[in-house]
C-alpha cells in the first residue's frame, strides 16, 4: 500500500462495544485499530458514532476517542415507554459514508451490522473506493463480510 491513500474510518461504536463485550468480556482497543489503519495511509476522516447518556464513564470514553483523533457524533439516548431503548446511528453513518466515500481510496467500517452491506457495496461500485471492516468473527454478518474488499477480524490484538 502507498502512503498517499487517504481513509475514512466509521465506527458504529455500539455495535463494537457489545460485539467484543459478548465475544470476549473485554473492550476494544481504539488506539491500537488506529495505529494499524494509520499505516495503510492517511487518515483524513474519522467519525465515532455514540450514543449520549451522558454518565461520567461515556464522557471519558468519548475524550479519549477525541484525543486518538476521532470526531465523536452524538445522538440522544430514547427509553421508550416500553422500557425498550433506541440510540441507532445506521441512517446517519450511511449518509457519513456517502458523501465522503468521493473523496478518499478507502473506507473503513467498524461494525458488524449488516444492514451496511448494500452500502459497502454502493460506494465500492460507484466510487471504486477500498471498502475494509473491523467486526468480531462470530458477531458479523456474513453479508459484510462478503460485501467489503477486506476483513479484518476482531480478535486477541486488538483488545484491551
Amino acid at each position: 500500500m502507498s502512503g498517499s491513500q487517504r481513509i475514512a474510518i466509521f465506527v458504529d461504536v455500539q455495535n463494537i462495544y457489545y460485539t467484543t463485550r459478548h465475544a470476549y468480556a473485554r473492550q476494544f482497543n481504539y488506539r491500537r485499530c488506529w495505529q494499524q489503519i494509520s499505516q495503510q495511509g492517511e487518515i483524513v476522516s474519522a467519525l465515532a458514532y455514540a450514543i449520549h447518556k451522558g454518565d461520567d464513564r461515556q464522557m471519558k470514553f468519548q475524550n479519549a476517542l477525541k484525543h486518538i483523533g476521532f470526531t465523536v457524533k452524538l445522538k440522544p439516548y430514547i427509553q421508550r415507554s416500553d422500557g425498550s431503548a433506541k440510540g441507532d446511528w445506521d441512517v446517519g453513518i450511511a449518509i457519513d459514508v456517502m458523501d465522503i466515500a468521493r473523496d478518499v481510496d478507502r473506507v473503513v467500517l467498524l461494525s458488524g451490522d449488516g444492514d451496511f452491506d448494500m452500502l459497502l457495496s454502493k460506494v465500492s461500485n460507484d466510487y471504486s473506493v477500498h471498502t475494509q471492516v473491523y467486526g468480531v468473527p462470530a458477531l458479523t454478518a456474513n453479508s459484510l463480510i462478503e460485501a467489503a474488499d477486506t476483513f479484518n477480524p476482531i480478535l486477541e490484538d486488538l483488545l484491551l
